[in-house]
């Protein structure tokens, strides 16, 4: 009998990713090459950069890897869109880019958030006696994941609690648009009518008095030498509200989901509440929010032995990074004790997230306030991944709570 070859692994492709991530297909890629060509239906294919040292080396080196120039989607934009994304932080490049988040560091500071610990907690709190009274199954992406970051970043922001719903839903559209069950059009339409509030919104809070909120520091500062336009203020706000919103959203679902697979992970978590904050590293590692960042090479480059012309896309598989046997002993293990827990989630360097030390804090008083109003949480169903190339989470996950 004939070995049949597997078919080459498409990392473009949100199939690949539709019934779960393929890690042992990624690892056996990645032991033959550490940057891999990928091809791309209907435009130019892309470099895979597949290990931690890979992604550390291009994250560090933006004169070389650039995220202006051709954005971080695998998709090419059309002129428009690029432009746009050209003024969020995630699409800008030193020394643009520090200009722009320097106003906005201290907001972000372990020392500040660390002072929300008390409103988290109680918001926390607040979500699962609301998750308790609809119960005992409950679909925890929509119903309980997804609501913590839309309140906390509603509270960040100044927002009226009354749109906060609205927000929630219109994030979650935009950042679905892969998935059988949304589109592109309705994607780009949420990102409009966000960015259309955002800027009536801003019109609003300028008339008004100071209320030492992010708002306030977005709108009181200068950015690269200037002061913030309402179109300005928009292109931040949906970044900064559907970014926050979607990644501790999936971290936080796909954590559940990972203990659930893992009950003895899960009676430690309950029986050792100081492993909370090592349990939300090891959810962020195991299943990273989000698979890739894109950049773009500005010139001909060599990285890890692989020649890359100018112009070429490569993408940083955190997916893969997180799971390089070079630094994670028995790397597809869900060990809420690991220790040393390198993962790269929250990328490096210049783009290291703004909000890590928020979601860190979001996470644990979630699993906090999760373990502490449910003695058990159950599988009431199978859960069901979402289509998406970039995404690495859940559309739909139903729990059992009692």
């Amino acid at each position: 009998m004939t070995d049949v070859a597997a078919p080459p692994l498409r990392l473009a492709d949100p199939d690949t990713f539709a019934e779960g991530v393929p890690h042992d297909a990624i690892a056996d890629l990645r032991r033959r090459e550490r940057v891999a060509w990928q091809e791309m239906d209907g435009e130019p294919g892309l470099w895979a950069v597949l290990t931690h040292a890979g992604v550390q080396a291009a994250s560090q080196d933006p004169a070389t890897f650039s995220s202006h120039l051709g954005g971080v989607l695998l998709e090419d934009a059309d002129a428009e869109s690029l432009e746009q994304s050209r003024d969020m932080l995630l699409g800008m490049d030193p020394p643009r880019h520090g200009a722009y988040r320097q106003p906005l560091s201290p907001s972000f500071k372990r020392s500040v958030v660390a002072g929300l610990e008390g409103q988290v907690r109680e918001i926390c709190r607040e979500i699962m006696a609301e998750a308790g009274e609809r119960g005992p199954e409950v679909e925890l992406v929509h119903g309980i994941s997804g609501v913590l970051p839309s309140r906390v970043i509603g509270t960040l922001m100044g927002l009226p609690e009354v749109d906060w719903a609205r927000i929630h839903l219109l994030s979650e559209q935009m950042l679905a648009t892969q998935d059988p069950e949304a589109s592109y059009d309705a994607g780009r339409g949420a990102m409009a009518e966000m960015a259309g509030y955002a800027m009536a919104f801003a019109a609003d809070r300028r008339s008004g008095p100071l209320r030492g909120d992010v708002t306030d520091v977005l709108l009181g500062s200068e950015f690269d030498g200037r002061m913030m336009t309402d179109l300005d203020f928009a292109r931040f706000f949906v970044q900064l509200v559907a970014a926050g919103n979607d990644t501790t959203k999936t971290l936080t679902s796909s954590g559940v989901v990972a203990l659930l697979q893992h009950p003895e992970q899960m009676a430690l978590v309950r029986e050792r509440p100081e492993l909370r904050g090592a349990a939300v590293e090891e959810m962020l590692r195991w299943a990273n929010p989000v698979h890739y960042m894109r950049r773009t090479a500005t010139r001909d480059t060599v990285l890890e032995g692989v020649e890359i012309a100018a112009g070429d896309k490569v993408a940083l598989y955190y997916t893969a990074a997180n799971r390089d046997e070079a630094v994670f002993a028995d790397p597809d293990a869900f060990d809420v004790t690991r220790d040393p827990n390198r993962h790269l989630s929250f990328g490096i360097a210049e783009h290291f997230c703004l909000g890590a030390h928020l979601a860190r804090l979001e996470a644990r008083l979630f699993f906090d306030a999760l373990l502490e109003a449910f003695e058990r949480i159950e599988p009431a169903g199978e859960p069901v991944r979402l289509r998406s190339n970039l995404v690495n989470g859940y559309r739909l996950v139903p729990v059992h709570l009692g």
